[in-house]
């Protein structure tokens, strides 16, 4: 528990995992190709993997793919939605795989959770030389008026700075492994943006904001005034009050090399 006797954000997620299977975006194709195009082979770690939506992006290329998450609920619903691939417990800080075991280390909206102390040694370890370390973030595009405005209104428990695209190249750009000690061996930060969008009605985009890590730990009645508040500025808006819309969002990808 926090100070004010909430569950830390990072360990919010369990509780509603079958909501977060069922309404978390998957990620853009074009997203994964880059992450992946420096990797010297096939082998891929989605780490902090949760329900597995970065996971089944990642099978679409073709890539063996090993799951590790440590939340036990989020891991049975990975292992229920995809029997076939080898998903472990286990966490950045103490990742169950040997030396230079894979090619890849993909993060989907979950690297801004490790303690890169104690993770950066550990993602160079499995990693091979020359493979990637990539992680992966889906933000909303406030650069469309309605969708400002949306942020605007949500807060930041639902939209916070690193869920805009400004805000993302803000908070990600000095999120490399730091320069001394095993960590060393990786390369210099690269950054790219990915158009992306995921079909939603504007209950199903309620729901989608309310699996935010900020609003699960949130007090109940501000979280329901919260959700309101939301509904209302979405009947509101000609783009999402009747049926299905897109939301406009990007993936965001912050890419190094192990050298």
């Amino acid at each position: 528990m926090d100070q004010d006797g909430r569950p830390p954000l990072g360990s919010s997620f369990g509780a509603a995992a079958v909501a977060y299977a069922e309404h978390r975006p998957d990620y853009a194709q074009a997203a994964v190709r880059w992450a992946l195009g420096r990797a010297p082979g096939p082998r891929v770690l989605d780490l902090g993997a949760g329900t597995g939506k970065l996971t089944a992006t990642l099978l679409a290329p073709g890539a063996e793919v090993i799951a590790v998450e440590p939340d036990p609920a989020m891991l049975t619903e990975l292992r229920r939605a995809l029997p076939a691939v080898r998903a472990l417990p286990g966490s950045a800080e103490a990742i169950p795989l040997p030396d230079a075991s894979v090619d890849a280390v993909l993060a989907g909206n979950a690297m801004h959770w490790f303690d890169m102390d104690v993770a950066g040694p550990e993602m160079a370890r499995v990693l091979v030389p020359d493979g990637v370390l990539a992680g992966l973030w889906n933000v909303v595009d406030d650069r469309v008026d309605w969708v400002a405005g949306l942020a605007q209104v949500s807060g930041r428990a639902a939209i916070g700075p690193r869920d805009t695209p400004t805000g993302w190249r803000a908070e990600t750009a000095g999120m490399h492994l730091p320069r001394t000690g095993v960590a060393a061996r990786f390369g210099s930060p690269e950054q790219a943006e990915f158009r992306h969008g995921q079909r939603r009605s504007a209950d199903s985009l309620v729901a989608t904001l309310a699996t935010r890590a900020g609003m699960l730990v949130m007090p109940e009645q501000e979280r329901e005034v919260t959700l309101e508040r939301i509904r209302d500025f979405l009947a509101s808006r000609p783009e999402t009050a009747r049926g299905a819309f897109t939301l406009p969002m990007l993936t965001c990808v912050l890419r190094v090399r192990r050298l």
